[in-house]
């Protein structure tokens, strides 16, 4: 039976996937590098967090930091990775790809809806940075996607509140409008307040202190102004407190 409300929460690693599920997560979207938005996953991350939890799991695609303006060759990898993660078991995948002028790649996204087979299809946030949401709203409707992961166009969902009312209320029968950016127990509880919204995606992220004790400050190995000393991982009372609230409106 298909859950009256979702709790997704995009984690990283086995540990924030299975302190997500133990808390109360009815969904995961897993992907790799959660400090520079999300990029796809490998298999075997994949597979590690099969063994521990039997929540669903979609999975982020996306081959790179930056646009969502895809080359011919990373358009072939994602094809094929979504086809790798469906036959791996994956409950769905999370897509999306633009046009030079904002607009839905819809040839493309054809192409990747294929090869999900039966998995559940979001699209992610390519919407946010659309040209035109209303259009992709309905493109989306015909092509089959099940979800969109939306911010309403703005840094954060409460920012986008009233788009992301207008999206809610006329999503088709059968695509859920989820809910993302800056999401947090508090940031539910304020939106359902005004809107009717069943769906919310969030990290619940916390950072804990390396547990290196040598640490050379010479050298950096990632971007500008991102310690390697600093481990992202989900916060099991935030998730918890998330459901609770959706509980008490939704079940």
């Amino acid at each position: 039976m298909k859950s009256k409300y979702t709790l997704e929460v995009c984690v990283d690693s086995v540990e924030s996937a299975i302190v997500a599920a133990e808390n109360g997560a009815n969904r995961l979207e897993l992907c790799g590098n959660l400090v520079i938005g999300g990029t796809t996953p490998s298999l075997e991350l994949f597979r590690e967090i099969r063994r521990y939890t039997d929540v669903d799991i979609n999975v982020l695609i996306r081959p790179r930091f930056g646009d969502f303006h895809y080359t011919n060759h990373e358009l072939n990898i994602m094809c094929r990775e979504i086809e790798s993660f469906a036959k791996e078991g994956a409950h769905g995948v999370v897509i999306g790809t633009l046009n030079t002028d904002g607009t839905l790649d819809v040839a493309a996204m054809k192409a990747m809806i294929k090869a999900a087979g039966d998995c559940h299809v979001t699209l992610h946030r390519a919407f946010d940075v659309c040209k035109d949401p209303m259009a992709v709203l309905a493109q989306a409707a015909e092509l089959g996607i099940n979800t969109i992961l939306t911010s309403g166009q703005a840094g954060s969902c409460f920012e986008g509140k009233e788009l992301l009312e207008k999206l809610v209320k006329e999503a088709p029968e059968g695509m859920d409008i989820l809910i993302g950016a800056g999401v947090t127990p508090e940031v539910i509880e304020k939106m359902i307040r005004d809107i009717p919204a069943r769906h919310f995606h969030m990290s619940g992220k916390k950072i804990l202190d390396s547990e290196m004790t040598w640490r050379n400050p010479k050298v950096s190995m990632g971007l500008p102004g991102i310690s390697e000393f600093e481990i992202y991982r989900t916060d099991g009372e935030q998730i918890k407190k998330a459901k609770e609230i959706l509980e008490s409106v939704w079940s």
